[in-house]
């Protein structure tokens, strides 16, 4: 099973009130959105892209394509950029332990004006602190 989804994360101040989004297409549709407490604007990408991984996996998506705004995410899952922080080297492993499950698999870079519906999740994850 195919889709295409789009993740972002943010948050207000770095570290600050942070929050998840993703958005999936495809035969199972979804949104996720979580409150993630104080936290950085790349912890929340990273958990971002998690929360997507994981809730794709439980559908039975094989095959995802992932469109997010984060460039340095994007670079590190693609192998262009070393993870040298120690948060996102957990993270990142996580990450790539599901993308291994996946048939096929690709994570793109896209403006931010491109990642309106992923960041209105992540900013009613904040408002709603929850």
């Amino acid at each position: 099973m195919k889709g295409i989804g789009f993740v972002d994360g943010g948050a207000r101040g770095n570290p600050g009130p942070a929050g998840s989004g993703a958005v999936l297409a495809g035969a199972r549709p979804f949104t996720i959105s979580k409150y993630l407490g104080e936290t950085t604007n790349n912890v929340a990408e990273y958990t971002a892209l998690l929360l997507l991984l994981q809730k794709a996996l439980e559908l039975g998506y094989s095959e995802l394509e992932i469109f997010a705004d984060s460039e340095l995410m994007v670079k590190q899952i693609g192998g262009q950029y070393k993870v040298k922080d120690v948060k996102l080297k957990k993270l990142f492993a996580q990450a790539t332990a599901y993308i291994a499950r996946l048939k096929k698999f690709s994570l793109s870079h896209i403006p931010r004006a491109q990642n309106k519906e992923a960041d209105r999740l992540v900013n009613e994850a904040i408002d709603r602190r929850c």
